[in-house]
């Protein structure tokens, strides 16, 4: 006669790591490209010099660490990357449509599409903000200052001002430096080290 012996199966583990070490960088090397058109680092009829960098790398790595964030069960950074996800790939599909009139939108109407974009944006990120206030404070000063880009890009868009435009790409580089430093204290958090400290959250 034989008994049966039930056996479990292996527990399996939870996943493990942090979604910010895809998501940061591929943010810095996007925005350091960004940034660079909007300061006039190529000439103003090369607009999509930035598109090589920000659709294969920054919006699909952005688009990798909100999947792999929602896995972790993190919804607030799923959130905050998926939203990210959502403004670098529509800003190439802007870029790339405008210049090879994909959405049948003419020359008139280019400056008050781009300006649609912006504001959309800037409402949203403007929201982004306002509802994290509850993390690190250094997230805090990377939102708010990507507002203020948004707004200075939006003048100088809409109103013409290249000095707004090129003042809006000198903030692109401030919140950029603020992702560095994000990405340097997750790093060293990663490999061991202690993680740097980010602030503390405007709300409690």
């Amino acid at each position: 006669m034989t008994t049966a012996v039930a056996t479990e199966a292996p527990a399996r583990s939870a996943p493990e790591g942090d979604p910010s070490l895809i998501g940061v960088p591929t943010f810095i090397v996007g925005a350091t490209a960004l940034g660079l058109v909007l300061t006039g680092y190529v000439p103003t009829g090369a607009v999509g010099a930035s598109i090589a960098i920000i659709l294969p790398a920054t919006g699909l790595g952005q688009l990798v660490a909100a999947v792999w964030a929602a896995a972790l069960g993190q919804s607030a950074v799923a959130a905050v990357f998926g939203v990210f996800t959502g403004f670098w790939f529509s800003y190439a599909a802007l870029v790339l449509g405008l210049i090879h009139g994909w959405f049948g939108i003419s020359g008139e109407a280019a400056v008050s599409t781009q300006g649609l974009f912006l504001i959309a944006w800037l409402v949203t990120i403007g929201l982004l903000t306002l509802t994290t206030l509850r993390l690190p404070a250094a997230f805090t000063l990377l939102f708010a200052l990507i507002d203020v880009a948004l707004a200075l890009v939006l003048y100088g868009t809409v109103g013409g001002s290249t000095a707004a435009t090129t003042a809006g790409g000198y903030v692109v580089f401030a919140f950029t430096a603020v992702g560095v430093y994000l990405f340097a204290g997750a790093l060293s958090a990663a490999t061991g080290g202690k993680p740097l400290p980010l602030g503390r959250p405007v709300l409690n």
